[in-house]
Parts: C-alpha cells; sequence; structure tokens
C-alpha cells in the first residue's frame, strides 16, 4: 500500500510516480562534492542541470550530516534563506525542500518559499514539525536511532532495527499529524546511515515494503552512503552502481522519493522500474511491431 497522492507546493504526485529530489549542499565541506556547490552560481547552475535531468524536487542543506566545523542556526540560515528565494524566483513550479532539524532555520526558508522541511534527525527538534503545520509545508519523518545531529553511530544496536524505524517513523508522522501538518505532505524515512551500522541499513533496504505498507509515503536517501561503500568496498566517488542497485530494490519495494546526487542515471533506474513494474508504458514502442 503507497498511500495516495502526494501533494508537496504546487506539485501532486500520484501513487505510483517515483520522484526524484536533487541534493544541493550549501556546505563548504560536503562528504560528496566538497563545497562545489557552496558559492550561488555553481549552487544555482546545478539547480538548473537537476530540473531539467527531471528532478521534482530540490533539497538545500546547510549542514554537512558528518561531524566538522560548528555551524550556528545564524550561518546555517544565512547559507540557506537566500538561495531558497533566488530558486524560488527562478523555478516557481519546483518543490524546494530544506535539509534541517532546527526550527528556527525552518521557519526562516518556508517565509522564503520552502514546501518541505527535511528532518533527518528524526524530531531532534520538536518545533520543527510545528513550523511546518503553521505553514503549511511538508515534513519528512526519518528514523536516526536517537543520535544527536552530526555525531557518526557507534556500537549501535536494535533488537530489531526495522521494528524500531516504524514505532519511530510513524510516532513522528501521527504526531505532525495531530500537530496539523497536511497528510498528503509528511513523508516517512528509514535513515540509512544515520544512528544505524551498515548491516542495519541493508536490513532497512532489504525490509522497506514493511514500510510502504503503512501507507505513508517513502523516501530513500540512499545515494553514495556508506553502507553502500562499506557493502562494495568503495570509496565516495565509487558508488554510484552499488547506489543504483539499492535504489532499484527500494523502488520494486514501493519507496516514493529518492533523494540523489545523481539525477539522471536515478531517474533511468526508477522509470524502468515502473516499467516493468507496469506503472509506465515504454517511451517508444518499435520492436515488433512493423
Amino acid at each position: 500500500m503507497r498511500g495516495g497522492t502526494l501533494r508537496l507546493g504546487r506539485r501532486e504526485f500520484d501513487a505510483y510516480e517515483p520522484v526524484i529530489m536533487a541534493i544541493v549542499n550549501r556546505t563548504p565541506d560536503s562528504f560528496y562534492d566538497q563545497g562545489a556547490s557552496f558559492h550561488d552560481e555553481p549552487a544555482l547552475a546545478h539547480v538548473e542541470r537537476a530540473v531539467a535531468e527531471g528532478a521534482a524536487i530540490i533539497d538545500i542543506g546547510g549542514v554537512k550530516a558528518g561531524p566538522g566545523d560548528e555551524v550556528t542556526a545564524a550561518e546555517e540560515a544565512r547559507r540557506t534563506v537566500g538561495f531558497v528565494a533566488e530558486v524560488r524566483r527562478r523555478h516557481p513550479d519546483v518543490v524546494i525542500s530544506v535539509d534541517t532539524w532546527r526550527h528556527e532555520v525552518g521557519e526562516a526558508v518556508c517565509e522564503a518559499g520552502a514546501d518541505l522541511l527535511n528532518d533527518a534527525w528524526g524530531g531532534v527538534d520538536p518545533k520543527l514539525a510545528e513550523v511546518a503545520a503553521r505553514y503549511g509545508a511538508g515534513l519528512v519523518c526519518t528514523h536516526a536511532g536517537g543520535a544527536e545531529p552530526r555525531t557518526r553511530p557507534h556500537r549501535v544496536g536494535y533488537d530489531d532495527v526495522m521494528a524500531d524505524i516504524l514505532r519511530v517513523t510513524l510516532d513522528l508522522a501521527e504526531r505532525a499529524l495531530a500537530l496539523g501538518v497536511r497528510r498528503d505532505g509528511i513523508v516517512i524515512d528509514p535513515g540509512h546511515d544515520f544512528g544505524k551500522n551498515t548491516r542495519h541499513s541493508l536490513e532497512a533496504t532489504r525490509r522497506l515494503g514493511e514500510m510502504t505498507e503503512t501507507g505513508w509515503p517513502v523516501l530513500v536517501s540512499l545515494s553514495n552512503k556508506d553502507f553502500v561503500g562499506e557493502t562494495l568496498d568503495k570509496p565516495v566517488k565509487e558508488r554510484l552502481i552499488g547506489t543504483l542497485a539499492t535504489t532499484a530494490v527500494s523502488a520494486w519495494l514501493g519507496a516514493r522519493i529518492y533523494r540523489v546526487h545523481e539525477v539522471a542515471e536515478t531517474r533511468q533506474v526508477v522509470d524502468m522500474v515502473a516499467a516493468i513494474a507496469g506503472h509506465r508504458p515504454p517511451k517508444v514502442a518499435r520492436r515488433g511491431l512493423a
């Protein structure tokens, strides 16, 4: 059960429409691009390319997920708010998401035109959901295993990792709903790598169908992550094939949103899986017809 229509900003997505969320890091120390989109012009060019390649959502982040130099709420807002406003001006119909756990930043970016708050740290700031409700924005409810923001997992363990993922994300989703966040704007995310070791993330992928069966739309953030790197023993820049394999499995199991660095490649994977599943026709059909 994939749930019904997902409504974010001006866009509506039906239950079998895969949605690509392109990552734009407004940080000088991103694990993947080492600051390639920290400055405005490269970042805006990245947005243009992502939209042209099929991204419906642009996910803007002002703080890298891993440990590093302290980034205050004021600095995070400085990196994201003006950029959100400019992306909104240039792309009135694109869905703008902001990856933040802080309600102060969430409020500022919603004022600037953000449609979705991507809370990757599992409700550590409970006021963020209140901001989403107040502004009519969507909310991503993520399992982070109780980890503090920007920390790495250390000897983390679960009796049943998917049971814990379901307990946390469903509680967050129901809380958001009770606060007034629109049901058709709430998304749940298993939080690959967040508060998890590689085996936990592999199991979360293998059992993703248990999340999609809840009826809440499921987002997966798989792109070039450490669990892919450890599984294949590959560095960050050599994880695309593993990422796409994991994406295909997630698509088959019913994920709705894919948070990615490589938009064009992901688009082909999810479109192919949708066609195999019978949810979309081939773009052309010539073979055997003449």
